[in-house]
């Protein structure tokens, strides 16, 4: 077990409790790591609790005045000595009074330059020495090393202050896509990090490495899709590590420090939809890793889905829990899944404690693919999404959508998990944003109650042919062979996701699409491969309509891999033809769950859309990102609703609705609880940008009245 640490430890190394009861933990003033330690997202404080919650008022607001279309703000705060440390839509970071939301300092790495594409970072990560410390911070393909005391660049560290994420993933990813919008784990002088690569081909391998806190020198690298001679490179075709990019971990990492052991979970392989090229199980993609912290060298490992071609990625950190099993205490780790189920595994030999089951997963019928015959499913605790869509479970809201919504069913395929892509259509459900997400569970370790909330969408997965450059090589053959995946063959798009690139002239400059096609960004791949005249040809069919003839055939040039036969015609969510989801609610919900008996303590609706409520329809839930905090005041902190803006205040043991408020713009993302001279705060991010919904750039503070605080 983990014993209590005073203050000024916690102030001195980024630490990590390990799984322990109540009376183990730190009483902590401050929020010192991202997600809470351990990922439990478990306060002590308890000076708000049930009884005066209500009172809740706005103790301070901070508008970054940073946001854009379709910007969002995913970061959950860390607060130390009372400074609330933060990023705004285009990644600004800052510090702020906790006390008063005045602005500290900033840093801002583009330097006052236009940021015209959506980047996200979901916390910062701390480090101290002494009278040294120091914060982290992925921006664009850097990592940035920063005085918490200044907001300055740490000169000593990397290249004046920042390192390139390419380093230690090999010559062939050094003009690929990567970002860090996760934040990693200190342990002892490491940087533990993870890393979001594109999905599609070409991509950068998803490696997990270390970097020295001090000098960012390169410690140690896993690679999480093997070389030879390594653990798993049997589970791929020869070579694959030449070519196969993904695998990686960005969805954040968990540190139990006491142990010196780092999980990590990852993501699918690219490209995601379609692994011709990378038949077998594909180790390490959709695992959750157990890493030796000091070494990086692999504990145990767990593979949640093989040979995943359903955007399965581990869509959240594990969390710490301690559970009973077999009547002792056991530490153990909470996974949360994109098709709606946590698995429990014992923290120190990756074995599950729930019983699971195997099961046939069918053929696909697209040539050239080979799936897995067999995947795995936890029987306990009961999902927390519905797994199947049937004709039973799609909409009622209006006959007309009811009849629209059939019509389009009886052409889908439908089934269980697991069911094949196809050029049909294929549901998934829950979609490919789960389920679960990024927010994660929360952990309460006084009651072994985890809460987890979830969206329940439908999403169609269709492939399509790729079009294939030839001598008549075109600006609009390129798009379509290259963009249409995300963007759609109209142009489209999947908004806010993939934005449309319709009538973008008129949006950007000709130098800005050409910057975007080249370097690409997040999940988009660059295209700078194919040389200057594609890329050129590409831009001018996205801006004019134009659509310039190539002579010759155009090939790769950085890059030897051969396009896909299959792509997809889009992220589609699946909506009936007023924009309301095609299954009949409910589209989100919150969810509380013993993890010692694996029963529900309560289920309920989470989230509206205010048009419907105007019209009398409530509790349909919503689509939700991000995760909540329990606190020892008996309450459950969430904002995450995608369409209402609302932050709400639970009765963590009943779910009782006890306090809301309406937010300048959505919280997707997970508050942080503090205090600041015996006051405290819950502070959370208002940034839209879901759904359609508009953009904020704003972070809120709520407390007692100032009269109140010391009661």
């Amino acid at each position: 077990m983990i014993k209590c640490q005073t203050m000024a430890i916690l102030l001195s190394a980024a630490v990590t409790l390990g799984a322990a009861t109540a009376d183990k933990y730190a009483s902590s003033q401050d929020w010192p790591v991202a997600g809470g330690r351990g990922g439990v997202r478990y306060s002590t404080l308890a000076q708000i609790d049930k009884e005066n919650v209500g009172q809740l008022q706005r103790a301070w607001q901070f508008d970054s005045s940073d946001e854009f279309e379709g910007s969002e703000m995913e970061c959950n705060p860390i607060v130390l000595d009372g400074v609330v440390y933060a990023t705004t839509p285009r990644l600004r970071v800052v510090a702020l009074d906790g006390a008063t939301g005045k602005l500290l300092w900033d840093f801002d790495a583009h330097r006052g330059k236009k940021v015209i594409e959506k980047q996200r970072n979901r916390g910062l990560v701390y480090w101290g020495n002494g009278d040294e410390r120091r914060l982290f911070v992925g921006i664009d393909s850097f990592l940035y090393a920063l005085s918490a005391k200044t907001g300055k660049p740490v000169d000593s560290f990397g290249d004046h202050g920042r390192i390139d994420l390419h380093d230690g993933l090999g010559k062939n990813a050094q003009d690929l896509t990567i970002q860090a919008t996760s934040p990693g784990v200190v342990y002892k002088d490491l940087l533990i990090q993870g890393a979001l690569v594109a999905e599609d081909l070409p991509a950068a391998p998803g490696y997990i490495r270390a970097f020295d806190v001090r000098t960012g020198k390169l410690r140690w690298v896993f690679h999480t899709i093997p070389l030879p001679g390594e653990f798993g490179y049997d589970t791929w075709p020869k070579d694959a590590w030449k070519y196969i990019g993904g695998a990686n971990s960005w969805a954040g990492l968990t540190l139990d420090a006491e142990r010196g052991i780092v999980f990590a979970p990852t993501g699918s392989a690219a490209f995601d939809f379609y692994g011709a090229n990378r038949i077998g199980d594909d180790l390490f993609a959709n695992c959750l890793l157990a890493l030796d912290a000091e070494t990086g060298k692999r504990i145990w490992h767990f593979q949640f889905v093989h040979h995943d071609v359903w955007d399965r990625d581990l869509p959240a950190a594990p969390t710490l829990v301690q559970i009973e099993h077999d009547g002792k205490k056991v530490d153990a780790l909470a996974q949360i899944t994109k098709y709606g189920r946590v698995w429990l595994m014992d923290e120190e030999t990756g074995k599950p404690l729930s019983p699971y089951k195997e099961v046939d997963a069918p053929p696909s019928d697209v040539d050239g693919e080979r799936l897995s015959t067999k995947q795995i499913l936890p029987t306990e605790p009961e999902p927390y999404a519905r797994q199947q869509v049937t004709e039973a479970t799609l909409t009622q809201r209006t006959p007309a959508a009811h009849a629209a919504v059939l019509e389009q069913f009886k052409k889908l395929r439908s089934g269980p998990q697991f069911t094949p892509p196809s050029k049909q259509g294929t549901i998934i459900f829950p979609g490919f944003d789960g389920g679960g997400e990024y927010g994660g569970g929360a952990w309460d370790p006084e009651t072994g109650i985890f809460y987890v909330n979830s969206s329940e969408m439908a999403w169609i997965l269709r492939l399509v042919p790729r079009v294939m450059a030839n001598r008549a090589t075109t600006g609009s053959t390129l798009y379509r062979q290259n963009c249409s995946g995300c963007h759609r063959p109209d142009r489209k798009g999947t908004p806010p996701e993939f934005p449309s690139l319709v009538d973008i002239g008129s949006k950007l400059t000709r130098d800005q699409v050409t910057h975007m096609v080249q370097e690409g960004g997040g999940r988009m791949p660059g295209f700078a491969r194919l040389g200057n005249a594609p890329v050129n040809a590409i831009v001018e069919y996205l801006m004019t309509g134009n659509d310039i003839k190539l002579g010759g055939a155009q090939r790769a040039r950085k890059h030897d891999f051969t396009p896909l036969k299959y792509g997809i015609d889009g992220y589609n969510k699946w909506l009936d033809p007023d924009g309301y989801p095609a299954v009949a609610p409910p589209w989100g919900t919150l969810n509380a769950i013993n993890l010692n008996t694996r029963q529900y303590v309560w289920k309920q609706p989470f989230g509206e859309f205010p048009k419907l409520v105007a019209e009398g329809i409530r509790n349909t839930g919503s689509e939700n990102y991000g995760g909540s905090v329990v606190t020892a005041g008996g309450l459950l902190f969430i904002g995450a609703t995608d369409h209402d803006r609302k932050f709400r205040a639970f009765d963590k043991a009943t779910g009782k609705l006890l306090w809301e408020t309406t937010l300048p713009a959505s919280a997707t993302a997970t508050p942080a609880v503090y205090e600041v001279k015996g006051r405290e705060y819950v502070v959370i991010a208002a940034g839209g940008g879901k759904s359609g919904e508009k953009s904020g750039g704003s972070y809120v503070a709520f407390a007692l009245p100032a009269k109140s605080s010391s009661e």
